[in-house]
């Protein structure tokens, strides 16, 4: 089981390197290439929701992003240092556009994705995405 962890600050022009290192990871892993863009989508999608999250509630720590090769799925975490509740100080401070927005985000990624879960862990949030991976038999 091969694993790719990739962490940014949580700046927009860092979400394009997490989106064109998940597709390559994901290629390598043996995601159907007719997938690939909905896996790029999606963790672009993730990774602009953690770095909103981030500078709306004044989180430093860098968002997270682990990609995962299993033997039968491909697993992409993104996490953020925020969690899926942001305290009363932060939902005063948001408004109504920023939450509208995190729903489309969360909308469009379960459009895009095979297995979806929106958690939290012990630094945060955390969307869990995964897509099935070829299975190559060897040949005697």
């Amino acid at each position: 089981m091969a694993t790719v962890e990739l962490r940014f600050s949580a700046l927009p022009e860092h979400v394009r390197t997490a989106r064109l290192v998940a597709a390559a990871v994901a290629r390598r892993a043996g995601v159907d290439e007719s997938v690939l863009d909905e896996v790029r989508l999606a963790v672009g999608e993730a990774c602009s929701r953690a770095v909103g999250l981030h500078r709306r509630s004044g989180v430093d720590d860098p968002v997270r992003v682990t990609l995962v090769e299993q033997e039968k799925r491909f697993l992409i975490e993104v996490g953020d240092g925020v969690g899926p509740e942001p305290d009363a100080a932060s939902k005063a401070a948001s408004d109504t556009d920023d939450t509208a927005e995190d729903q489309m985000g969360l909308a469009v990624i379960s459009g895009l994705v095979d297995d979806l879960d929106v958690g939290s862990d012990s630094t945060g949030g955390v969307i869990r995405m995964s897509w099935p991976v070829a299975v190559h038999e060897v040949s005697a």
